[in-house]
């Protein structure tokens, strides 16, 4: 009778709606602003709501913007900032870019290639994005812009193996394939320091307490549990969230014969691929050039524009799901920032470290780690939970005994690897988040399996870690 009941919408969105009640009229703990504790209650609700299908992640961010505009707990101004972030930005230039590498024949070019070389199984393909991710990471400073890079890559790999995102054949490999490419962006951004934005902060934050993480130091102390992780994480995500075509041993043979059908790389394919490869040249090098990733990616959208790969119709024709992505993950990073803002993070940060007073540090090392890793389910932004808790978790961990280094380097690859935890746990997640493989629910699913897998891998990995960090 209870089953039968949920399975009613208005039900779910009538418990959603009573949960976040409750929440609001809580009386507001650890000394917070009220309005704090009634940010908290609009933004943990909304999440709710897509976790009980009650909503849909867009429906439900633009329900909670609407209401905490008109609470008075976020400014207007505030409210609609995250739409000119350059990265908000970089996420929507680069899901148009990727049509274009779709449509200009190259992306199927790029995919045929690859499924004649690695497609008897989907496994394997799985391996080789993972690997394609791993050799980007030290040449692209960013897994949003990695990500750019990906998707066109990966989308006509899943079209080409008979998986549309429409249609009941989603989860022939598309849907596994997009999991894995949102996987191993977690543990390429931990492997190289320069493979995440946030990580030279990190390196900043522990050098600050004596701990040397330098370029070929973050490598030597992140191989070993990343290199771990980049092996089994695609197995486990094959076992735990199977494609329904496993062995495909036609698609060598097929993928063959279309390429011969393709014939000799056209001029638009050319065109595509020399505004691709500038598009990652000028990634790379964007730090030292001082320019924006979003203006990069705006720059090769025009050219593609100038040269006919994409038109203004196919703009149009194809923007809906870009625009739709952009505006809810836009909302909920501005209200995970607004809530650090007003204090909540850090409070919560403090509030958690103190409890964990009479611990032996190993105890201290593995909860404040776990504590980290929960706590970004109430964050759309890997570089807005460093930089408001890094420093604290790691003072803590310090006062309780865990070697600095060890402590350091530990939140400093949790930062990358919990990057899985939700649909809006990470930038690089978005576009795969829209692509049509992955429902929500897929996604919180996957994201807590594999956040546990990256968890216990790297745990594992910590006399390791604690020798080279020594």
């Amino acid at each position: 009778m209870i089953h039968n009941l949920w399975k009613n919408l208005w039900i779910r969105r009538a418990a959603t709606l009573l949960a976040g009640l409750l929440i609001w009229f809580a009386p507001v703990p650890w000394g917070l602003r009220p309005e704090a504790w009634q940010l908290f209650a609009i933004f943990i609700t909304a999440i709710l709501a897509v976790l009980l299908d009650a909503l849909s992640i867009f429906t439900a961010s633009v329900l909670a913007m609407v209401i905490a505009v008109l609470a008075g707990v976020l400014a207007t101004e505030k409210a609609f900032s995250g739409f000119s972030e350059d990265f908000m930005l970089l996420i929507l230039s680069a899901f148009l870019v990727s049509k274009g590498v779709v449509k200009s024949g190259l992306g199927n070019r790029i995919a045929f290639l690859l499924i004649r070389r690695f497609g008897h199984s989907t496994l394997r393909l799985g391996y080789c994005i993972v690997a394609t991710d791993a050799l980007l990471g030290p040449a692209i400073p960013s897994n949003t812009a990695r990500s750019g890079v990906l998707y066109p890559i990966v989308l006509p790999l899943c079209l080409d193996t008979g998986s549309n995102p429409d249609d009941d054949t989603r989860r022939r490999s598309g849907s596994y394939l997009m999991m894995v490419s949102i996987t191993s962006l977690t543990v390429s951004s931990a492997l190289w320091l320069t493979a995440m934005a946030a990580n030279p902060i990190a390196a900043g934050m522990g050098e600050q307490y004596g701990v040397q993480m330098d370029f070929v130091r973050w490598l030597l102390v992140s191989s070993l549990p990343s290199l771990l992780a980049m092996v089994a994480l695609p197995y486990i995500l094959y076992r735990l969230f199977p494609p329904e075509a496993k062995a495909t041993p036609e698609a060598p043979l097929a993928a063959g014969k279309a390429l011969e059908a393709m014939g000799p790389l056209t001029g638009k394919e050319l065109i595509m691929g020399a505004i691709f490869v500038s598009m990652v040249a000028l990634w790379g090098l964007a730090g030292l050039l001082g320019i924006s990733m979003a203006i990069v990616a705006f720059l090769g959208l025009a050219a593609m524009l100038l040269f006919n790969i994409l038109s203004i119709q196919d703009l149009r024709r194809e923007g809906g799901d870009a625009l739709e992505t952009f505006i809810w993950f836009a909302i909920l990073y501005v209200m995970s920032s607004a809530l650090n803002e007003l204090g909540f993070m850090s409070t919560l940060g403090q509030q958690i470290a103190g409890q964990l007073k009479g611990l032996s540090w190993p105890q201290a090392y593995v909860l404040l780690i776990l504590l980290y890793v929960l706590i970004h389910y109430l964050f759309v932004s890997q570089t807005a939970q460093l930089l408001a808790l890094f420093g604290v978790f790691l003072e803590v961990g310090a006062n309780a005994g865990v070697p600095v280094g060890l402590m350091a380097y530990m939140l400093a690859f949790a930062t990358n690897f919990f990057a899985a935890l939700t649909p809006q746990a990470s930038s690089s997640n978005v576009l795969f988040a829209g692509s049509g493989y992955l429902t929500q629910q897929e996604m919180y699913r996957n994201g807590a399996i594999i956040t546990v897998a990256n968890f216990v891998i790297y745990m594992v990995c910590t006399p390791w870690v604690m020798w080279m960090s020594g």
